[in-house]
């Protein structure tokens, strides 16, 4: 059962870690719907790093240029001419509201908001925040087209991403849609940003855990299926909206948060 459990929530995790649809909501949902034992914090952070492992991989050319051209932007004191570097201080610059909301907050959100009920609010509510924002677009910026107003406001978007339910991705392309970013860019710069929230999140979980307790042999099972799965995620997700727009997931957003409160209701 322990191997069952490891290979579907990898692939729970890897998938809807890069949709709009919230990776917690279902995390939650799963083992809930199955009984299953919650495998604790050390399986959590294995799952995350999975899915860190398919960002660094799928972005490791744009990584590359971003990193080597921030810093010689930092060397040169000016990022004048250096559109990569200034990706770069944007990337930092959008992190910041999440690091310090997760820091306050993370305690409250993962306790009692972590029920059914603010669980499938949350997905309903910031499902319509998205369906709103996508209709609102002009859909005209790309990413050399950001400034320091826009990646706070990417970054504001995802302080929400806390809540359980909202969905990070889900949060951060409301917030680019809402700034009129091209659905593919605003998605692109989600996922970068997911980078540093990702490790910043993994650093801050990590410091309760025991050595041994990270090295399970489940664990290799839960990290191989989340970067598959997230591989997927991600390519499907660019090439997907390259013509379409979000209302599949708007749909299955308000559909989730119906299953979830009838099985509670239920239950």
């Amino acid at each position: 059962m322990e191997i069952v459990q490891s290979i579907v929530l990898g692939l729970i995790q890897g998938i809807t870690e890069f949709l709009p649809v919230s990776s917690t909501a279902h995390l939650f949902l799963i083992p809930w719907l199955f009984s299953w034992q919650d495998q604790g914090l050390p399986f959590t952070v294995a799952l995350h790093v999975g899915s860190l492992f398919a960002i660094l991989y799928c972005f490791r050319e744009e990584l590359v240029l971003i990193i080597r051209d921030f810093f010689c932007g930092l060397r040169s004191f000016s990022f004048e001419g250096r559109q990569d570097g200034r990706t770069g201080v944007y990337l930092i610059v959008a992190t910041l509201p999440a690091v310090a909301t997760g820091f306050l907050f993370e305690r409250y959100a993962s306790g009692v908001l972590r029920d059914p009920v603010p669980v499938a609010a949350f997905l309903l509510g910031f499902g319509a925040l998205l369906y709103i924002s996508d209709r609102k677009t002009t859909a005209s910026k790309t990413l050399r087209d950001m400034n320091l107003v826009d990646a706070l406001f990417f970054g504001v978007a995802q302080a929400f991403a806390i809540l359980p339910g909202a969905s990070r991705a889900g949060v951060t392309i409301t917030g680019g849609l809402f700034r009129n970013y091209r659905r593919e860019e605003a998605a692109r710069f989600s996922f970068l940003l997911a980078i540093p929230v990702i490790v910043a999140a993994g650093v801050f979980e990590v410091r309760h855990l025991g050595y041994a307790e990270m090295f399970r042999w489940s664990f290799a099972l839960g990290v191989a299926t989340s970067f598959l799965s997230a591989l997927f995620a991600i390519r499907f997700l660019l090439g997907y909206v390259r013509t379409r727009s979000f209302t599949l997931f708007v749909v299955y957003r308000a559909v989730l948060s119906v299953v979830i409160i009838a099985v509670y209701l239920w239950a």
